[in-house]
């Protein structure tokens, strides 16, 4: 490609040229989700955010290394499988399991390694040891919290650089038992928890007794043994920018004095109505509630992409239905060029090449995916108007294969299942026989099934939605 990666750094606050350690090598960690209940959108508008970006380095020749991680043990992990009367491996499993399967609805690219926190305590007791052993971390030896390891944030000279924090207001020896926190309780965070009652049979052995690792070491811990002690990319959303991010770099950086992540990114929050998302408001979206008002996994992902990262997403209902009439742009596009004879396309044609660069020079600018799907429909309007003249065309199959390895929306690879073309079979057969109430029937069926069915000169069409 001949457009450079410019990547927005949260670290920096620019957008600078993207450079990992190693010319077209990437090591990316991405945090993961905590398995205690369905992921909602809003999680997923995050991990699709590091799909498309994986997609895109991909696109620009790079090898990704990706890795994301199972947060399964902690305090929200821990109160939920007691809730359940469930033992915490259990409850987890079936958590991930439905992560996972949304994962594949939504069409995410499986990473290359997902580990769990609870399968890396070695290497957390590991790097706390090492902490404790470099000044920056301490035992607690007060009463109930007697066994605690909690890290030093005043040892640290640029504790705050990732989220500009000002540490007037850090008092000596405050401190932060809780995974998540507001700035203005500042204070030293915990590394390893000692075992309380309520934690139940949630524990492990370590030098500084029973307990639990805490969440923020977590991720240092499996991001450093999957990756090595330099990451080239590290995302998520940006509610995890402070505490959690921010306390990875002074636990990495402590330990090992490099510079943990060459480049940061954080997408931005999404939210329903223009309201924040939240159980009192009724408006905490799964992927299965989405399935549940008759839309599909792509055009979901069409929603929660189309956005730029780094802007705040107003999810509607109205939005999916714009997307759904959006994608069947994109598959009358397809079914028509696949109609058409293969001598038609020309690999050397100078439109493709135009496109392809366009296509490539958007997302080149930070992920400009708005600017990158202008240039798409803009391309499907003139291709249509090529092919309505009886022109040469540009090599349609190998463009779509390129981008669509970027926008992951899957429609080339589509296949009708066995049940659907026997549905269309029974609709022609209704039509052949003038029951235009069945025909209507069967259709209004696979439309739930979410498939649309298209009459022409050719015949009928039955594309996905």
């Amino acid at each position: 490609m001949s457009a450079d990666l410019r990547l927005y750094n949260s670290l920096t606050r620019t957008v600078e040229a993207f450079q990992p350690r190693e010319a077209k090598r990437v090591g990316m960690y991405s945090c993961g989700p905590t398995v205690y209940n369905h992921a909602h959108i809003g999680n997923f508008r995050s991990f699709l955010y590091g799909d498309l970006l994986r997609r895109t380095l991909r696109h620009f020749g790079f090898s990704v290394t990706s890795v994301m991680n199972f947060t399964d043990v902690d305090d929200k992990t821990i109160r939920g499988s007691r809730a359940a009367g469930e033992g915490l491996r259990a409850f987890t499993d079936r958590h991930i399991t439905e992560f996972r399967r949304d994962m594949e609805i939504l069409n995410i690219t499986p990473h290359d390694e997902q580990p769990r926190a609870t399968d890396h305590i070695p290497e957390m007791v590991a790097l706390i040891g090492k902490l404790i052993g470099k000044g920056l971390a301490y035992v607690s030896g007060n009463g109930a919290d007697s066994g605690s390891v909690y890290f030093r944030v005043a040892a640290l000279p640029d504790y705050g650089k990732l989220s500009h924090l000002d540490k007037e207001g850090l008092k000596p020896g405050a401190r932060v038992a809780q995974d998540e926190y507001e700035k203005e309780t500042l204070g030293d965070f915990a590394l390893w928890k000692a075992w309380t009652e309520d934690d139940g049979d949630v524990a492990w052995e370590s030098p500084w007794g029973k307990g639990r690792p805490g969440w923020h070491i977590e991720c240092s811990a499996m991001a450093m043994r999957y990756l090595g002690e330099e990451l080239d990319l590290h995302c998520g959303g940006i509610d995890l920018l402070f505490p959690h991010h921010e306390n990875e770099i002074a636990q990495s950086e402590g330990a090992t004095g490099r510079p943990f992540a060459r480049c940061w990114g954080h997408s931005a929050h999404l939210l329903v109505d223009s309201q924040k998302m939240s159980k009192s408001l009724g408006n905490l979206f799964t992927v299965r509630d989405v399935e549940a008002k008759g839309f599909t996994g792509r055009q979901l992902r069409y929603v929660l992409v189309k956005t730029h990262y780094r802007q705040s997403l107003n999810f509607t209902w109205a939005e999916l239905e714009a997307a759904s009439t959006a994608l069947t742009r994109v598959d009358n596009w397809i079914v028509r060029w696949k109609a058409e004879s293969p001598e038609r396309f020309m690999v050397t044609h100078p439109d493709g090449k135009a496109f392809l660069d366009a296509f490539s020079a958007a997302l080149a600018d930070d992920l400009n995916i708005s600017g990158a799907l202008g240039h798409l429909f803009d391309f499907i309007r003139e291709t249509n108007n090529l092919m309505d003249q009886k022109k040469p065309l540009p090599d349609l199959p190998a463009i779509w294969e390129k981008i669509d390895a970027v926008l992951g929306l899957g429609i080339l690879k589509t296949e009708i299942p066995p049940e659907i073309a026997a549905l269309g079979e029974e609709r022609l057969a209704a039509r052949a026989a003038k029951d235009w109430k069945k025909s209507d029937a069967v259709r209004d069926e696979l439309a739930r099934l979410g498939w649309s069915v298209r009459d022409s000169a050719k015949g009928q069409e039955l594309v996905k939605k």
